[in-house]
């Protein structure tokens, strides 16, 4: 996580608006820590860090608000695209196609099946509320092409659920301002708590496989006995 977080930071500190657009438009389909992506872009906005100014198209964005304006649009704009980039996987490679290499795009069998029961019980609406959740935000793009959801509704729907998220993040980022720094070395320690998260899930795995490996056995040697009288 640390690693993740130096590279994200380092790129957005080098090459500021593109870079927020960039990875935005990649965490629409896999995630790439939009959350992080979008603060540090605030911060920058606020000038933070020394160096690291907001520029677009080599002219520099001196003011605050424009700057924090423009990160969190460039934020907002390149999701969207990247959110129709998944859509179009999704309706153009079809289920057949994302449940034999969906693996590639994080997109397994059971996020196909949990995302067709949200567009079930919440149609259209999915899109709109999931883009202002975390995580789950980044596996709706390719089921929405995959529920044949129309173009024009699908675009304005993510761009609407965007906004939220990035401009209401990138205003964290310029609330933090010069604390940045505070903030980040606290981030470190969400390292241990996924290490630890990681850990749970395999000892739950191999305990949940080692207790269906004894009922079977178990289910297999009455099976024989009854056999056996």
């Amino acid at each position: 996580m640390h690693a993740i977080t130096e590279a994200v930071t380092g790129a957005i500190g080098d090459y500021g608006l593109y870079a927020v657009f960039i990875l935005m438009f990649v965490d629409a389909v896999l995630p790439a820590a939009s959350e992080l992506v979008m603060v540090y872009g605030g911060a920058v906005a606020v000038g933070a860090f020394p160096g690291s100014e907001v520029t677009l198209f080599g002219n520099e964005i001196e003011s605050t608000g424009w700057a924090y304006f423009a990160i969190a649009m460039a934020g907002t704009i390149g999701y969207t695209l990247g959110s129709i980039a998944g859509w179009a996987i999704g309706l153009y490679g079809g289920r057949p196609y994302l449940e034999r290499h969906g693996r590639w795009l994080h997109v397994d069998r059971e996020k196909l099946h949990r995302a067709d029961a949200w567009f079930e019980r919440y149609g259209d609406l999915t899109v709109l509320v999931t883009r202002m959740l975390p995580v789950i935000r980044s596996f709706v793009s390719i089921p929405a092409g995959i529920a044949e959801m129309p173009f024009v509704r699908y675009t304005l729907f993510t761009f609407a659920g965007t906004i939220p998220w990035c401009f209401g993040l990138a205003a964290v980022g310029v609330a933090l301002g010069s604390q940045w720094e505070r903030f980040h070395e606290s981030f470190r320690y969400a390292d241990y708590a996924i290490v630890a998260l990681v850990v749970a899930a395999v000892g739950a795995l191999v305990y949940r496989t080692y207790r269906r490996r004894v009922r079977k056995r178990a289910v297999e040697e009455r099976s024989a006995e009854g056999t056996g009288g």
